[in-house]
């Protein structure tokens, strides 16, 4: 299973994997493969982290947003001499502004790294549990593979055994014919008419 892991890793880190849960084929692929706990824990850890990606994002352009009027205010109140105090206020304001910002830009920094670890996770163990699936499979069709070899010699044998009562029941339906006569056989309503019974014809000819 740890060479098997090894591959699925080197394979993944060869080629760009989309994020996992914002791809909707892979939400598609669990309409056949049952999720794994391993793979529920991995898909709520990226859900997770792309919702702090989210609100970060929101919160770092919101803050721009109030660091804009805070400027745009300072701008209104530079020719204010009573406005000074304000002025001074809305700088260290936009300090506190610019510090929120780079916080939250050295969050966005690490996040993506956490997000492809977790993404990788949560694709191997996808890939895993597709294989099995795929085994299980494969174990099933050899399985109706073999029986329906099996019964396909079956139908053989027993197309071959019908076959035999059809032309035994016409030849016991002609010796009683010709024993008997047609008017005694047909008190006993046999369902085979010597006018379609081709060992009849035969007998007859």
């Amino acid at each position: 299973m740890a060479k098997d892991i090894d591959k699925m890793i080197n394979a993944l880190a060869a080629k760009k994997v989309p994020v996992a849960t914002l791809d909707n084929k892979w939400h598609k692929l669990f309409s056949k493969v049952e999720k794994t706990d391993a793979i529920k824990e991995y898909e709520g850890k990226l859900n997770e982290l792309l919702r702090k990606q989210g609100r970060i994002n929101s919160e770092i352009k919101e803050i721009k947003r109030v660091k804009k009027e805070l400027m745009d205010e300072i701008v209104t109140l530079m020719d204010d001499n009573d406005g000074s105090d304000k002025v001074e206020k809305n700088k260290k304001l936009i300090n506190d502004c610019n510090e929120k910002i780079d916080s939250f830009n050295d969050d966005l920094m690490e996040l993506p790294k956490e997000i492809a670890e977790v993404n990788k996770q949560l694709m191997i163990n996808t890939m895993d549990a597709c294989y099995d699936e795929l085994r299980e499979n494969e174990k099933g069709i050899e399985e109706l593979g073999a029986w329906l070899a099996k019964i396909r010699i079956e139908l053989k044998k027993n197309v071959v055994r019908k076959q035999e009562y059809e032309i035994s029941n016409q030849e016991i339906y002609s010796y009683m014919h010709d024993i008997f006569g047609a008017e005694v056989v047909d008190l006993f309503d046999m369902k085979y008419n010597p006018s379609d019974n081709p060992i009849k014809k035969d007998n007859q000819q």
